[in-house]
This record gives C-alpha cells, sequence and structure tokens, in this order.
C-alpha cells in the first residue's frame, strides 16, 4: 500500500464525519482558534546525470527527480470532542524516495489512544567490487547484491488511557520483496546467479497494563506468522564458469542450468509478562519474562545441469535433482531480572541477571539420503553489578563487573558430512568503570571504561580479550559559544588457534556551536578514525588460508553556517556548508557533500526554500566506482 493512500484512508473517516456534522450548523470554535495547525513543504528535485557509477550512487543516495511531499506535520482538534480530541499527522518523503514515513495519533480522553507508523525502505546495495571473487579477471561483479523493498507497519490501539488498567491490542507486520545476486555452492565451485526473494512476518499480541503508584505490570499474549521464498535461477543455453577456474580430474566446471527454490512457513504463539516495582523508597525492582514455542516447516526443490564434480564419492556428474522437506520446533525462553539498591544516600547498587535459553529439534527427508534428526541448544546467560558512588556534589564515580556464559551444541543423527556434531562455550570476564565530573557549571567530563577476558566465544569476530574506553568533555566557552570533545577506542585481541585476530579502532572528535546573535551563527565538527584489522580466512577461489590485513585512516569535517539577514523588513534563511571526508589505507576514499539552502518568507503563512545539493565519491584503487551529481530541490512551505 502507498504510503500517501494509508495517509488519506487514515485520516479520511474522521474527516468526512466530521464535515457532515458541522454541515448546515455554526461552529463553536471561536475565530481566534484553528481547527488545524501544522506545515507542508511540497516540491520537486532535479537530480542531474550521475557522472560515474550510477551503481554505486544508488548505493548511498538513490535519490531521483521529481514532485516531492518533502515533509508535512499537522494536528487536528476537535473542541466538542465527537470522534478525538486530538489528531496528529507526520509524512515525510513521500513522491518515491528511498525512505518514507508516515505517521498517525488519534486520542480521545479516558477513552482510547490509537497510533500508526508505516515506513517503506528501498535498499540497494550493488557496489561493483564489493563481494567479487572474480574482481582479478577484470569481472565486475557483486556477488552479494541487493535490490528490495521493505515495508514495515506497527497500529496500536490503547484503552481507557490514564487508567489503572489499560488493555491494548497490536498488530505488527515487516515484508520484503526484491532481487539480487547470489551464490550457489558445490564441492568444487562456487556459481554467481540471479536471486528472487520475498518475506513477510506478522505480528498480532493483545494484553493488560497495570498502572499503580508503586508497581506497573503488563501480561501479554501474542503470535507470529512467518513465511520466505527464494529461487535462484540460471537460463539454460548458457556456460557459468563460477568463481574457480582450476581444473580438476583433467576437467574445469560449469553450471548450464539450475533451478534452486525453497520456502519457508512458520508460526508461533508466545506469552510475555514484565514488571516494575517500588517496594520501598531505597529499593526498586524489575523483570521481564517471555517463552515461545516457533514451529518452521521448510520444503527445498533443486534441478542443477552443467559439467559438476562430488568429492565424496570422487566423481563427475552432468545432472541432478533434489528435494528436502523438513520440520522444527524452537521452544524459547528468555528472562530478564533486576534491582536498584540505595542503602545510604550516596550509594546505589545496580544489579541484573539475564537468560536466553533456545532448544531446536528438527528432522529432514529427501530424495537422497536417510531421515536426519537434528538438534540445536544455545544457552546464554548473562549477569552484572555496578555501584554508583556521588563521592561530591561534583563527582560521581562507578565501578562494576560483568559475567558472560554460555555453551551451544549441535547434531546430526544418523552421522553425515564433515561434522555431525559441535560443541562451542563462551566464558568472558569483564571489569566496568567511570565516572562523570563537573568541577564548575561550565565544563562537564564523563567517561567510561571496560576490561575484559574470554576463555571461549561462539565467533571468530566475536569480542575476546578487548578493552573499550569513551570519554567526553564539554565547555561553554562564552554564552555563545559552546565546544565538546569526545574519543573512543577499542582494542581486541583473539589469540585461538586459527584465529589470531587483531581489531584497533580509535575515534577522536571536536566540535563547536557558536551563536553570537540573532542574526547568524556557526557550528562545525572535526573526526578523526582510524581502524586496524587482522583476520585470518580461506580464498573463496582456492579454498587455502590467507590472512587479511585492513587499515583505514579517515579525517572527517562538517559545518554548516546560517545567517538571516534583515533586508527591507523580510527576514531570509541562508544556509551554507556541507561535509567532507577523506581516508588513505587499504581502500583509500574521499566524499564531498557540499549544501547551500535558502528559505524566503513570502507571507505570513507561506515561504519558498530552495536547496542545492552536490555528492562527490572517488576510491584510488577502484576509480570505477566513483560518482559525481547535482541536485536541486525548490518548494513551497505551507503554514496554518
Amino acid at each position: 500500500m502507498r504510503p500517501w493512500l494509508t495517509l488519506a484512508l487514515l485520516c479520511a473517516p474522521f474527516s468526512h464525519m466530521l464535515a457532515q456534522e458541522d454541515a448546515g450548523t455554526s461552529s463553536p470554535i471561536p475565530k481566534s482558534e484553528s481547527f488545524a495547525t501544522g506545515w507542508i513543504d511540497l516540491g520537486y528535485r532535479w537530480v542531474s546525470d550521475s557522472g560515474g557509477s550510477f551503481d554505486t550512487y544508488r548505493s548511498f543516495v538513490n535519490l531521483g527527480s521529481g514532485p516531492k511531499l518533502l515533509g508535512t506535520e499537522f494536528t487536528l482538534t476537535d473542541p466538542r470532542h465527537r470522534l478525538f480530541d486530538r489528531l496528529r499527522v507526520r509524512a515525510y518523503n513521500l513522491g518515491g524516495d528511498p525512505y518514507q514515513t508516515v505517521h498517525v495519533g488519534a486520542e480521545k480522553s479516558k477513552l482510547y489512544q490509537f497510533s500508526a507508523d508505516y515506513r517503506d525502505i528501498t535498499y540497494f546495495d550493488f557496489l561493483p567490487s564489493w563481494a567479487d571473487p572474480l574482481l582479478s579477471r577484470g569481472i565486475l561483479l557483486n556477488e552479494q547484491a541487493y535490490d528490495t523493498r521493505r515495508k514495515t507497519g506497527n497500529y496500536q490501539l490503547d484503552l481507557l488511557p490514564g487508567s489503572r488498567i489499560i488493555p491494548y491490542l497490536n498488530w505488527e507486520y515487516n515484508s520484503s520483496a526484491g532481487t539480487g545476486t547470489a551464490a550457489f555452492f558445490t564441492d568444487a565451485n562456487q556459481f554467481p546467479v540471479p536471486d528472487r526473494q520475498k518475506e513477510l512476518t506478522s505480528v498480532y499480541r493483545a494484553g493488560i497494563r497495570f498502572e499503580l503508584r508503586r508497581f506497573h505490570a503488563t501480561i501479554e499474549q501474542g503470535g507470529t506468522t512467518f513465511k520466505e521464498d527464494q529461487q535462484l535461477l540460471q537460463n539454460s543455453g548458457s556456460a557459468n564458469q563460477g568463481n574457480v577456474s582450476t581444473s580438476v580430474l583433467g576437467q574445469t566446471t560449469d553450471l548450464t542450468g539450475l533451478l534452486a527454490a525453497y520456502g519457508i512457513r512458520g508460526s508461533s504463539i508466545y506469552t510475555r509478562g514484565q514488571f516494575t516495582a517500588e517496594p520501598t523508597p531505597w529499593l526498586d525492582l524489575y523483570g521481564q519474562f517471555l517463552y515461545g514455542q516457533p514451529k518452521n516447516d521448510t520444503n527445498y526443490q533443486q534441478i542443477v545441469t552443467g559439467n559438476l564434480l562430488q568429492f565424496n564419492p570422487l566423481l563427475l556428474y552432468t545432472s541432478q535433482s533434489f528435494l528436502l522437506s523438513s520440520t522444527a520446533k524452537l521452544p524459547h525462553i528468555t528472562g530478564t531480572y533486576g534491582a536498584e539498591i540505595r542503602p545510604v544516600s550516596r550509594v546505589r547498587i545496580a544489579a541484573s541477571w539475564m537468560t536466553d535459553r533456545l532448544h531446536n529439534a528438527g528432522s529432514a527427508a529427501s530424495t537422497t539420503s536417510e531421515l536426519l534428526n537434528s538438534g540445536l541448544v544455545n544457552n546464554y546467560s548473562q549477569a552484572e553489578i555496578n555501584l554508583f558512588y556521588d563521592a561530591t556534589s561534583k563527582l560521581m564515580v562507578r565501578g562494576g563487573y560483568r559475567h558472560v556464559w554460555g555453551d551451544a551444541s549441535d547434531a546430526v543423527l544418523p552421522p553425515a558430512g564433515l561434522v555431525s556434531a559441535d560443541r562451542a562455550s563462551l566464558r568472558r570476564n569483564i571489569g566496568l568503570g567511570g565516572f562523570r565530573y563537573q568541577p564548575a557549571p561550565k565544563l562537564s567530563l564523563t567517561a567510561e571504561a571496560e576490561v575484559g577476558s574470554s576463555g571461549a566465544a561462539y565467533f571468530r569476530t566475536s569480542l575476546y580479550n578487548y578493552q573499550r574506553v569513551r570519554a567526553q568533555t564539554r565547555y561553554q566557552a562564552m554564552k555563545t559559544l559552546t565546544v565538546a570533545a569526545a574519543f573512543s577506542g577499542l582494542l581486541n585481541h583473539n589469540p585461538t588457534p586459527g584465529v589470531h585476530s587483531d581489531y584497533q579502532a580509535l575515534q577522536e572528535s571536536l566540535s563547536f556551536f557558536w551563536i553570537p546573535g540573532k542574526a547568524w551563527n556557526l557550528q562545525g565538527t572535526y573526526t578523526r578514525s582510524t581502524v586496524h584489522s587482522t583476520l585470518g580466512y580461506l580464498d573463496p577461489g582456492t579454498l587455502l588460508p590467507e590472512t587479511s590485513r585492513y587499515r583505514d585512516n579517515a579525517h572527517t569535517v562538517t559545518a554548516l553556517f546560517e545567517m538571516k539577514p534583515s533586508i527591507r523588513g523580510v527576514t531570509p534563511t541562508i544556509t551554507a556548508g556541507g561535509s567532507f571526508f577523506i581516508s588513505s589505507g587499504s581502500r583509500p576514499t574521499n566524499y564531498y557533500q557540499p549544501i547551500v539552502r535558502i528559505r524566503l518568507p513570502l507571507t505570513k503563512q507561506l515561504a519558498w526554500f530552495s536547496e542545492w545539493r552536490y555528492y562527490g565519491y572517488g576510491e584510488a584503487f577502484y576509480i570505477y566506482e566513483g560518482f559525481r551529481t547535482h541536485m536541486l530541490t525548490t518548494g513551497l512551505r505551507l503554514t496554518r
């Protein structure tokens, strides 16, 4: 459903019924009071041809030419309180932009509150050099490309707001559909092929909230439905050579035809409860519990032709048909509980515990093997305690400890493939610390740090032995000038044999905001960041171990100057500035985004605005990914 159609359908019944009731009667609204207040921006955007890579432009910007509803916010008020007391509407970027949003909220005192949120997001990702094992052969093909459109909606109705017992209903949906590129894997090769996919998830829930003076609780019952379909296609009549060009048994592999499709259908019913309580002035308690049991059914079919290789037993084959059906049940329990204790006036102790437990039992039957039964068990827990101490009226310090542990295991029976059973564990101890210091009313400093040590981790790129720090200071040098600085850093090292990863990320920034008067103001930010990473991996073309080394040193500058000169009683607003990014290292990049904007009031309720932007992107090693685009937007703002 189009977002503007959603907006019209939600607002039309209210406006139509109010108009019928008001027909032929005098309005009780005083002339000085407006039934509708708000603003709307209507305009047109021109986008020049993107000099360079249009795919990169779409991956980063993806704004198009044409008429646009750039934004609107308005409120309808009914003093007679018939269908609603107040109706609020917000909508932005309607008219084909990649991120369109609509929000509608209506309320009637002590009777109901209703809210509707809709988002339409276009997701395009096709950087020519990204995920491209064929780049060394001069072939530009992103094998993880997406051209999809995602739509989400959230609709909630609260009854009897403001009372102690509030029933509510909610419906959410999340859908996606589109095309792209994916890799079809065989024993000795991977073949990039077109990909079609779509999915839809719906969540239905109803519950009751209890709002008492020292106790708040929610009891909720809900259910979900899920479906996903994907197809990988290779038209017959042409040979796809894949990513691996080496010969096996004197022959190279290729793919001449493919239809691989799977469909998943799932459903779940869950129960959730949560509470917050203040049994005494020095103690706060909170908790949440969720239990669900999703069930998924999957069907997969595959018809493939070509010159293909199978390792076990080692043989070449020219065609294959494969069917698979499976089912799985996934009981899932999640719980979070915590407390804050204030034993004395300057001390607060916060403690929490969280656990997440998943048990997946599944079975699968195919045309090429006997019935398989599999199981996956994952238990994750985290406990944390922090102590906050107000040492003085200017200094607060805190210290804490977090322990994370878990285990996961999976098994396939009867044994098949290289690995039929696997176990992994997670053990991590983390020290926490921080402080907030305000030596003067115009100066403040905050900092926090984490130091973690792990005995095991689930994933190669997980935090292992790491140190993380963040610091920020803010100083009001003058009444009209504010300066801020920030620093963040992360060091992570995983010495596990076969991994040996090192990761370092540092970032420093300095910003200011200067307002010397009503006529103009200036703000700016400078950020320097560095990323160094080393990680072992298998080359997808040769399957030999390699080491990935990535380096990036970046500088970002953003500045915005705004002035409001008075010219013969008219005060336009002129804004100029933009941002500049430049980096060196493994992938040297520069990105320019200057902007000039003007807003000129024509009457008390009407203003003209216009904006020019420029996007310039370039890469030293991948010149073909650069682009340059001019963008001009002009329109009118109507205010009531």
